[in-house]
């Protein structure tokens, strides 16, 4: 992965060394901080945001569920935040990190903290591994419980929520899997340690209900291209036994893409490989972050160039 040269600080760009957080403050000390994971894109025009809009408007939701009252940005500063740290360091592809956090660790309240704001980016390639996109992954049933909504927010991106997905996905890989696959508190199937969850049976598409999932700006994409070709999409409760006999199961999220799952607690799935539904939603994703789908000018926002100004 490519090293930035800056990062955005409160209100402007500085270099990347000074990128670095308190460490007495509610962000570090007790993971209260809202984030977003955004892509860019290279293009035939250059790069480009997939989604932002949308993206920065959950980091805005985010800090909105979890308390912040008085936020140093807006959806305009987070935008030219963005779009001005990828210009910095000339990438014509990375991953996006834009942050809130709480810089203050003598309280356990929002009231007294202040928020501030950053925002990282760094090259990205694959997150799955070059194979995994033909070949599918492997990933088993998780030990550990999806987050009840009543004990944490399900819709908002607080760091605090991602331990127990580390927890699941380090328990899955040392067991020799590639992903955990999260069940609700209801025990159905609740989504993946950091994507969203698809199955496809008979020509149907389900997927889990949104109500005790975050809600994947990747997914609801995917919802859209699948109903553009035809596929019907059914939202509804899904049992892990329900895994085991589908045609195709595949996930989705801003850092895996399109992923399909070749194999369930040591059961195949299908053929044993990326699925023709799941191969016809790779086609489409790929020409859409690319700039060559009809919904491409639409999602993707281009990177305007660089503002010196911007620069401290």
């Amino acid at each position: 992965m490519g090293t930035a040269r800056y990062i955005w600080i409160d209100d402007s760009l500085r270099p990347s060394t000074e990128g670095v957080v308190p460490f007495l403050s509610a962000g570090v000390q007790y993971g209260f901080s809202v984030f977003e994971g955004i892509r860019c894109y290279a293009t035939d025009k250059g790069p480009a945001v997939f989604r932002l809009d949308e993206h920065v408007q959950r980091l805005l939701d985010s800090a909105h569920i979890v308390g912040f009252r008085e936020l140093p940005v807006g959806a305009e500063q987070i935008t030219t935040a963005i779009h001005q740290t990828i210009a910095a360091n000339e990438f014509s592809a990375c991953y996006i990190r834009p942050m809130i956090f709480l810089d203050d660790a003598l309280t356990m309240t929002v009231e007294a903290g202040k928020a501030r704001f950053m925002v990282a980016v760094w090259e990205w390639k694959s997150f799955l591994g070059a194979e995994a996109k033909e070949r599918g992954i492997r990933a088993n049933i998780a030990s550990f419980t999806r987050l009840h909504p009543n004990i944490m927010m399900t819709k908002a991106k607080v760091s605090g929520n991602y331990v127990s997905s580390i927890l699941a996905k380090t328990e899955s890989q040392r067991a020799g899997f590639d992903e955990a696959i999260m069940l609700g508190p209801d025990g159905y199937v609740a989504e993946c340690t950091g994507e969203n969850l698809f199955v496809a049976r008979n020509k149907v598409i389900y997927t889990t209900p949104r109500a005790g999932i975050l809600e994947g700006i990747t997914r609801d994409s995917l919802v859209t291209l699948a109903r553009d070709l035809g596929y019907s999409v059914v939202e509804e409760p899904i049992s892990r036994d329900q895994l085991y006999i589908a045609d195709e199961v595949f996930v989705c999220g801003t850092a895996a893409e399109v992923i399909g799952l070749r194999e369930i607690d040591f059961r195949t799935i299908g053929d044993g490989k990326a699925g023709p539904v799941t191969r016809a939603l790779q086609h489409e994703f790929d020409k859409l972050v690319a700039g060559r789908h009809a919904r491409s000018e639409k999602w993707l926002a281009p990177v305007p160039a660089m503002n010196t100004a911007a620069v401290r």
